[in-house]
Parts: C-alpha cells; structure tokens; sequence
C-alpha cells in the first residue's frame, strides 16, 4: 500500500512495517482459524477454550490477560461459552469474590477434538517460511513486543 504521509525515513519505514505486520497478522489470524465456523467458535471464544486446556482453570481477569481481551469483552465470551455448556464458573468457598472457570467435559472434547486442525492452520500459513526465517520472525517478534512494556 502507498502511503501518502510525508514523513521522514523513520517515519515511513515504521508505518510500512507496522501496516505490513498487521495485515500479515491478521491474513495468518484468519487462516489458522478458518476451521472454527464449522463449529461455530470465535477467535475469543476458541482461545478461552485453548487457555483453559493448556493452562488449567483460572479466573476470568487472567484468561483476559493471557488471550489479550478487555475484562468487559471476556465476560460476554465465557457468557456465550457457558450457554453451550463448554465452560463452568465456579466461586471460590474461601473468597466469594473469586470465581474461577472450568472446562466441561463436553468443551475438553470439544478443544481436544479441533485443536489439531489448529496446529495444521498455523503449519500451513507458516509454510510460506524456512524454519531460520520463523526463528527469525520470532524473535523479532518477542523483541518488538517487550519493547512495549517499558
């Protein structure tokens, strides 16, 4: 894409970069999830599922953390995921305030079950890469992203 900004150098090579990164972020998001339509999942509500799998149950505040969504937005995907019986809230007996989520029997199945097809989805999109370039693009990557925090 042609940018009409007139900038310095630095200027443009960061915006070049940046709309490159997210149009490929967002082409690879797209492919390597093309698989949950069919089982009428969204991308929030696959990795909440995905969380709770690798990671165990947690509260709600933490899933948000680890999947990158607000606190208001988790709250309407664990609603949602809830309704289809994937998920469980359970409140502490110790603190009342804390209530953790649970993977059901029948959303274990469900992630255990698509979980592969999402391993092939990113294989697929990261084909297009020798295994050096995607160490590469991973540190990159982590570098930009830690970048951030300070």
């Amino acid at each position: 894409m042609r940018i009409s900004f007139r900038g310095s150098k630095t200027e443009l090579d960061a915006l070049n970069s940046y709309v490159k990164l997210m149009r490929a972020a967002e082409t690879v998001t797209v492919a390597a999830h093309r698989h949950l339509t069919q089982e009428k999942l969204t991308i929030s509500q696959f990795g909440v599922l995905e969380t709770l799998y690798h990671l165990g149950s947690m509260c709600q505040r933490d899933v948000a953390k680890k999947i990158l969504k607000s606190t208001a937005n988790i709250t309407t995907v664990v609603d949602n995921l809830e309704k289809r019986g994937l998920v469980e809230r359970q409140r502490s007996s110790e603190d009342r305030r804390y209530i953790a989520l649970h993977l059901t029997d029948a959303g274990r199945e469900l992630i255990e079950r698509i979980f592969p097809d999402h391993v092939q989805g990113i294989i697929k999109s990261f084909a297009a890469l020798t295994t050096e370039e995607q160490q590469q693009l991973a540190q990159l990557c982590k570098k930009l992203g830690l970048a951030q925090v300070n």
